[in-house]
């Protein structure tokens, strides 16, 4: 199963034949929670099919729901689940994705995708990715404040040294013959040594590390920019960052053998790397939006901002994590209605406002209440 990101957020967002079929449920790390949760889905994919025949009489509905039947059945995907999950389908493409935070229970059939859901999710700043690594094993995980989970690997990146090195690797020091200047007449002196097993191994690490360095580059971070954090042994350590190439590899890594810790102590360890490069980034996000308001630059107006993102003007986005504004958009002026608290329609203009940024191409993140600098719950840096 894919990880989210901003990138598959954004595939996404890309246009496509419709009818298209989206599904969102929470889901559970634990049993007997999640034993319930193939049955919530089971009747999640019965509303859509409701949905498309009222919708879409027409279309072959057998068709674009068979992959979303096939995924009930699944035993090995429910067995492990995480905190959501977010199903997308149409015609000739279907996609899952689980989702390290919650998402509320969701089935809609439509022209396009329904991604607000995602927003929030992949725009957090607080997101990063760890890579566990040692000269017989490698792992990635993807992480936020709360959760730690593995990521599945592409199958390019060698999982061991004997996959990344092949059967014609050294694995013994080689016979070596030395010649040194020879006697007043003219004899060489030769010496027969060998090379030490130190340094064969150093070099079949320094292989191994080089093809795991490259296959996280191609893979991951290129599809998804996260901060990386280097778990490994302190000698591993020294031999990857000489070799690496990743620009989202963070300075700072653990120095600690992956073996040695626990689920709970690796969450622990990452999040105090992660945790001050987090507080950097958000203290950089205000300074440039207060920078870019001294020059009429920018706004805390939520509906300046809107009329701004229809216009295509907004660059950058802050949205209050923990702030729902009751209202709707209109994508065609940036008008917006704002809903009596009390009365809500269920749409929200954070929302609203982060995919409509979002699909003009321009950057969202999602920020906790206590770092935001406006109290509005949007702070926009215009482009122009």
């Amino acid at each position: 199963m894919r990880s989210m990101s901003i990138y598959r957020l954004r595939e996404l967002l890309e246009p496509l034949a419709p009818p298209c079929l989206s599904l969102y449920q929470p889901t559970h790390r634990t049993f007997p929670d999640r034993h319930q949760d193939p049955i919530r889905y089971r009747n999640q994919v019965t509303e859509l099919e409701e949905s498309l025949r009222q919708k879409y009489p027409k279309c072959e509905a057998q068709s674009l729901l068979e992959p979303f039947r096939a995924l009930t059945d699944d035993r090995d995907f429910w067995s492990y689940t995480h905190d959501g999950l977010a199903v997308f389908g149409s015609t000739g493409a279907f996609q899952a994705f689980r989702l390290q935070r919650s998402v509320p229970e969701l089935a809609v059939v439509a022209d396009s995708l329904h991604i607000k859901p995602l927003v929030r999710f992949v725009q957090s700043a607080d997101r990063y990715q760890v890579l566990c690594l040692r000269r017989d094993d490698v792992k990635l995980y993807e992480g936020n404040r709360d959760a730690l989970d593995a990521v599945d690997m592409a199958a390019e990146i060698p999982r061991t040294n004997a996959e990344a090195l092949g059967e014609g690797a050294p694995n013994k020091p080689e016979r070596s013959t030395d010649v040194y200047g020879g006697s007043a007449k003219g004899d060489a002196v030769a010496r027969s040594g060998h090379g030490s097993e130190k340094d064969v191994a150093e070099g079949n690490a320094e292989r191994f590390f080089r093809a795991v360095d490259r296959g996280i580059l191609e893979h991951h971070s290129l599809s998804a920019p996260l901060p990386l954090i280097l778990v490994s042994a302190t000698e591993n350590h020294d031999i990857f960052r000489r070799v690496s190439h990743n620009p989202s590899l963070l300075a700072e890594g653990v120095r600690l053998d992956p073996a040695s810790l626990t689920a709970d102590r690796l969450r622990e360890e990452v999040w105090k790397v992660v945790q001050p490069y987090y507080l950097q980034r958000l203290a950089d996000l205000v300074e440039k939006f207060q920078a870019a308001r001294s020059k009429h630059l920018g706004s805390g107006d939520v509906a300046d901002i809107a009329r701004a993102a229809v216009a295509g003007r907004v660059g950058a986005l802050l949205v209050d994590g923990g702030k729902l504004i009751p209202g709707t958009l209109d994508h065609a002026t940036g008008a917006v209605t704002f809903d009596d608290p009390s009365h809500p329609t269920g749409d929200d203009l954070l929302d609203d406002l982060a995919e409509l940024v979002l699909r003009q191409g321009g950057d969202v993140v999602v920020v906790p209440t206590d770092r935001m600098p406006t109290d509005s719950g949007a702070a926009a840096t215009y482009r122009f």
